[in-house]
Formats: C-alpha cells, structure tokens, sequence
C-alpha cells in the first residue's frame, strides 16, 4: 500500500522546466527549455554573432555531471570563440566555417576528456538576411524543419564529436521560410520514457505540425509539457531538452494571383 501511496503523490509532481531567455532576431526568435536529473547535463546555447548571424547548438552528453562539467564548459567556450572568430564577416563561406567550428569543438572535448567521450552536437547559423540555416549535425537527433510541406528530418552529416581526433562532419543549408521553424531536441526527451512506451521522435513530429504561428519560447513550452504529461510524474533519467528557431509569418501577404505579376 505504502508503494502505491508514493508512486500517486509523485505522477502528481512535475519536475520544474528552465526557460533561457529568448534571443530576438530579425523576424525570428531562438528559444530553449529543459528539465531533468541535477546529475545529468547537456549544453544548449545560442548568441547573436553580428546584425546578419545567429549561432545555436544542442550537445548530448552521457555521464554524471562531475565528469562531463569541464567537457561541456571547454565545448561551450570553444563554440562561442570559435562561432564569433570564423562567423563574424560577411563574405564567409558559411559551411566552411560551421565545420571548422565542430573541429575545433571536437578538438577541446577530447583535450578536456583525455579519452574517447562521445558528443553528439548539432549546431547551427541562422543567417538573418537570407532567411537560411548552415548547419552540422555530428550524430544528433535529427533536426526537424516544419514549414508548408510538412516536416523534413536533418538527419546525421557525420560522426558525434570527442571520437577521433581528424574526423570532422559536413554541413549542410537549409531555407527556414516565414511561418517556419526549426526543433531540435535531446536524445533525453526522445528516450523519456512512461512504463515501456517512449516518447519517440514520430510523437515529436505530430505534436510539432500543431504549433503553427507559435513563437520558439511557445513551442519549447508546449512541447515539454507534452513530456510531463507523457511521463505522469515520472522522474527523467537524462536532461529533457528543446531548442527551437521560429519564424514570424510575413505580415499581410499579397493574393497570389498579383504575386505572380511581381519581378522576380
């Protein structure tokens, strides 16, 4: 009786979610939320670069927080050094400078670790001008890209970082149109889990296409509320994380029919 009494007094006590403080771009909004285990850690960030650039990364790391605090430290700082030295001018081949990003990411958390740590990342650089994102995803959960098509999944360009020392994952660009948004979320929240159902990315999907219009603070809230409710109080073995990139709608479009007379 006495099990039964504990575990209904905690279905009923949600673990407190951190919300970061939005970044306000050009039309956009970067956002982040997460919940989970103080013993567990993974890094979220996001920073403006100059007027036209915006960078954001979610990293996964495995392991108690007393072993990966230095490692997710030194990837922080390099990303943000790194992010504001190679981003910064405006004729910058922007593949080239993500990649050499999680190079040299790659090269802090194994120099931190001193062995093999594995480290999926996925980073990104909104451009603000072009209304586009250049992105790495170093053996992440897929990015998920929801605009008038549907959602589209940006899948693994290469290996996680903290694994080889030479290896260094493609990137790749994708549009982010008015009204669009970019989720990317923690291995945590896709594995959370209630009895031996997971939450899943598939269930990430379906809720995602609700939230049309909605801004990136709105959609990181809405989804891990999602995750409280799937998991019934259940404690989260692993950080529970959500960052998203959000569009504003264009105000006011034309009809499409004077849209076709416009200039290309």
């Amino acid at each position: 009786m006495c099990a039964v009494f504990n575990a209904a007094k905690s279905a009923s006590i949600r673990p407190e979610v951190t919300h970061s403080p939005a970044l306000d771009l050009h039309g956009a909004q970067l956002a982040a939320a997460s919940f989970g285990r103080p013993s567990s850690v993974n890094l979220h960030d996001y920073f403006r670069i100059n007027a036209a650039r915006a960078v954001f990364a979610l990293l996964d790391l495995a392991g108690p927080l007393d072993q990966s605090r230095a490692i997710i430290d030194a990837a922080q700082s390099t990303l943000r050094s790194s992010g504001m030295q190679l981003l910064a001018k405006e004729d910058v081949n922007e593949a080239d400078a993500m990649i050499e990003v999680c190079v040299q990411m790659n090269r802090a958390i194994l120099q931190t670790a001193e062995r093999v740590f594995p480290c999926p990342v996925f980073a990104g650089c909104y451009n603000e001008t072009l209304g586009t994102v250049c992105y790495v995803n170093a053996g992440h959960t897929p990015g998920l890209l929801r605009d008038a098509a549907g959602i589209t999944e940006l899948g693994a360009t290469g290996l996680p970082l903290g694994l080889f020392s030479h290896s260094a994952a493609d990137a790749s660009i994708v549009a982010v149109e008015p009204g669009a948004a970019l989720l990317v979320v923690s291995r945590g929240l896709v594995e959370a889990r209630r009895k031996k159902t997971e939450f899943g990315l598939p269930r990430v999907k379906d809720i995602f296409l609700l939230m049309p219009g909605q801004s990136a603070q709105e959609v990181c809230a809405a989804l891990l509320e999602k995750v409280q409710e799937f998991m019934a109080g259940i404690p989260a073995p692993n950080d529970v994380t959500a960052i998203c990139l959000s569009r504003q709608q264009q105000a006011n479009p034309l009809p499409r029919s004077m849209d076709k007379g416009l200039p290309a």
